[in-house]
């Protein structure tokens, strides 16, 4: 599966971002999606996951309360909601595919990556 990341920006404190992922090439729905996070200089890091269906999530402690990941499996679309955004909040966002039923965590347990997409929280 091929995934194309979008939608990052440059936004003030306090503010809000739509993150897309957009899939093509193989059934989506047989895929978890997550979106990780890698700031300059820090590992990449793990910020929400979404299962098959759409219907249970996670999500980073970090983030949790502010960002919302929702998935449309008729548009091979995932979408991550990020409100009340933080600086350290900055980072290129990555969406990550795999082909399983569970939610998992570490970057490694996802085959498929999209290219990133710049998030910078000016404060």
């Amino acid at each position: 599966v091929q995934l194309q990341a979008s939608g990052g920006g440059l936004v003030q404190a306090g503010g809000s971002l739509r993150l897309f992922c957009v899939a093509s090439g193989r059934t989506f729905s047989n895929y978890v999606i997550g979106w990780f996070r890698q700031a300059p200089g820090k590992e990449r890091e793990f910020v929400a996951a979404i299962s098959r269906a759409g219907t249970r999530t996670n999500y980073a402690d970090s983030v949790k309360g502010r960002f919302t990941i929702a998935r449309d499996n008729a548009e091979n679309t995932v979408n991550l909601r990020m409100t009340s955004l933080k600086p350290e909040d900055t980072a290129v966002y990555y969406c990550a595919a795999r082909p399983s039923v569970t939610r998992a965590t570490p970057s490694t347990e996802y085959h498929y990556w999209g290219q990133g997409t710049q998030v910078t929280v000016s404060s």
